[in-house]
């Protein structure tokens, strides 16, 4: 088990998954992922929240509201899925010229 101390690598690829959190873990860990997504150019994401009672779906989705990144999500359809993830499309990074 982790302690507070140890930093857990989470693969930046496009695919979080937030079963494997705390739900205490779960605002920060979206906006950070969002931001790194967006560093290495990934500019859609899929947000695996669960079916569950819809309560970690309404927080991830009210994240997503607020963030000026965020240009539109929505339920993944089919197999994927269904409402137990949303798809996120982020604007794209703006990368400074070195005119």
């Amino acid at each position: 088990m982790a302690t507070e101390d140890q930093l857990v690598e989470y693969p930046i690829n496009g695919v979080l998954d937030l079963h494997t959190f705390p739900p205490s873990e779960v605002k920060s860990l979206v906006l950070e992922y969002l931001e790194a997504c967006r560093e290495r150019g990934i500019y859609q994401v899929r947000i695996i929240h669960g079916k569950g009672t819809g309560t970690l779906r309404r927080t991830v989705h009210a994240l997503l509201d607020r963030n000026p990144a965020v240009i539109r999500y929505w339920h993944e359809g089919g197999s994927g899925g269904s409402w137990g993830a949303t798809i996120v499309r982020l604007k794209e990074k703006k990368v400074p010229s070195r005119d």
